[in-house]
């Protein structure tokens, strides 16, 4: 057991608490089979405008009337969030976005954020 390591440690945990209740984001329409969503964080934005300190890109593959996919790709423009420190708060942020704008489909994820990139697949 002393080799479990805690990935959330508290103050991380609590960072992910404030930054999840305040997180907001926009949507735009990019074409009828995708949506773009600008995400804002309390804590974190594009160091270049100033604006959204991410987005997401959702995908949907439609095969016929029953088999739905969904690609989803979230981007972090915010390099703090692409710091390997930070990579478990990057995972709930992520995770939070995936179940407010996604919900319970089959999804493939792709998470851009430096060094805290990764894929994942949600099957449900």
């Amino acid at each position: 057991m002393d080799k479990i390591r805690q990935l959330l440690t508290p103050e991380l945990k609590k960072k992910a608490e404030e930054e999840i209740s305040g997180l907001t984001f926009t949507k735009n329409f990019r074409s009828a089979t995708a949506e773009e969503w600008y995400v804002f964080l309390p804590g974190y934005k594009d160091p270049q405008t100033g604006g959204a300190a991410g987005k997401v890109i959702i995908h949907y593959d439609l095969y016929g009337n029953r088999d739905v996919f969904i690609n989803t790709t979230i981007i972090y423009d915010d390099p703090a969030l692409c710091m390997p420190e930070v990579s478990p708060l990057v995972y709930q942020i992520s995770e939070e976005l995936v179940n407010r704008l996604v919900g319970y489909a089959n999804t493939l994820l792709s998470v851009h954020a430096g060094a805290n990139s990764y894929q994942a697949e949600y099957v449900h």
